[in-house]
């Protein structure tokens, strides 16, 4: 892979003596799957209704939710019907959050009336485990499972934030592994962006290609455009990615398909066109000046770091404000070495004109797309077959 992959996002306590554990996070795929061989692990693979209690935690209303408890608060104060260890696990629970059930005044009571069964402490042999989408953290239980219970936190990978990308890539490859399958460099990057980040979604086209591909396991960007649903962000990739490698059929077809599905010329323009040609644009200046390469992002990171402050603050920054946001840019640089640095130029500052005439001229917004996408191809031609070197 091109990328070196950073570590998936996941929080977790050691666990304690108290045999209370906890599987909280807005990813419902990753909550289900850990919670599920957490559930194992604890009953060692022994699971019958005897033995252990699994509780659904799904409630509608507030009556529901007392039931749920009840039932719960039950399971915990009765040992097992053949001696031996019990589990009783409260799964999926939907009244623990902001929801207008979690808020009632009588469910609020009862799960402070659970917490504190779980305070006084549990029979020998008896571990309660809980997994939940969403809980407050406003609220006294949760406080208590922070400090006397394990808890492993799997939130949803926010996808507004920088360098979301990498994070769903580790993701990623950590779920295909387990399929058997590899990902061509293009094919990840198009994966990510139109699969996107919850852990159930990524799963499960990742089966589809695993049942698609047969005894292939390795996947291209022909296999995701054909398997995986094209997002709205996938669009806007694809449509960028069309224009960096000067595929003007591709392209063109992406912008009609969005034009029929209602969206302005404006909006292609300033959510696809306009953030590829810059970043076209800075990537190349960044490979000529400060030697960044296009074929390895921790050497285009590094290139781009090492540039003194009063060079890198025209460059797009994170909005953390500790630095340049490299990952878009570096998304460009390959497609930036099939133009030359006037190209680019000529290229930005049409693009900034045809922006000018959608809003102002009243002319044909398919036609101005067309011909700007044209040009750009036009310009990228020259240069298709150019070598890794700058």
């Amino acid at each position: 892979m091109r990328l070196a992959w950073v570590v998936a996002t996941k929080q977790k306590n050691s666990a304690p003596a108290s045999r209370i554990y906890a599987v909280i996070g807005s990813d419902e795929g990753q909550v289900r799957e850990e919670s599920l061989r957490l559930y194992r692990e604890l009953t060692g693979g022994v699971d019958d209704e005897f033995t252990h209690e699994t509780i659904e935690g799904q409630a509608s209303n507030a009556d529901q939710a007392d039931r749920i408890i009840g039932q719960t608060l039950q399971a915990l104060q009765t040992y097992s019907m053949f001696g031996g260890d019990k589990v009783v696990w409260l799964r999926n629970v939907s009244f623990m959050g902001n929801e207008r059930t979690a808020e009632a005044e009588s469910v609020i009571a009862r799960v402070e009336e659970l917490g504190n069964v779980l305070r006084a402490g549990l029979g020998s042999g008896v571990s309660f485990l809980l997994s939940a989408t969403k809980i407050d953290k406003r609220r006294s239980f949760w406080k208590f499972l922070e400090s006397h219970a394990s808890v492993s936190v799997f939130e949803k990978i926010d996808t507004s934030r920088e360098g979301w990308e990498e994070e769903v890539a580790h993701l990623v490859l950590e779920k295909a592994k387990d399929c058997e399958l590899e990902f061509e460099d293009d094919a990840m990057e198009l994966f990510i962006m139109q699969a996107g980040e919850a852990t159930n979604q990524i799963v499960n086209e990742l089966e589809k290609l695993r049942l698609y591909l047969g005894d292939r396991k390795t996947v291209t960007v022909a296999d995701v455009r054909l398997m995986v649903p094209l997002s709205r962000v996938g669009v806007v990739f694809e449509t960028g990615r069309a224009l960096q490698t000067g595929d003007v059929e591709r392209a063109i077809a992406l912008i009609d398909e969005q034009l029929e599905q209602g969206e302005s010329g404006v909006g292609i323009m300033r959510a696809s066109i306009i953030p590829t040609v810059r970043n076209l644009f800075m990537a190349r200046i960044l490979i000529e000046r400060a030697k960044a390469s296009a074929y390895n992002y921790r050497d285009f990171e590094t290139a781009v770091n090492r540039l003194p402050a009063s060079e890198k603050a025209w460059l797009p920054q994170k909005k953390s404000g500790d630095g340049v946001n490299v990952y878009p840019l570096f998304l460009c640089a390959r497609g930036a070495m099939s133009f030359t640095l006037e190209s680019l130029e000529k290229i930005f500052h049409l693009t900034a004109k045809t922006d000018k005439m959608l809003v102002s001229s009243g002319l044909d917004e398919k036609l101005l797309l067309h011909r700007l996408v044209t040009e750009i191809a036009i310009a990228a031609a020259p240069r298709k077959a150019s070598s890794r070197t700058a």
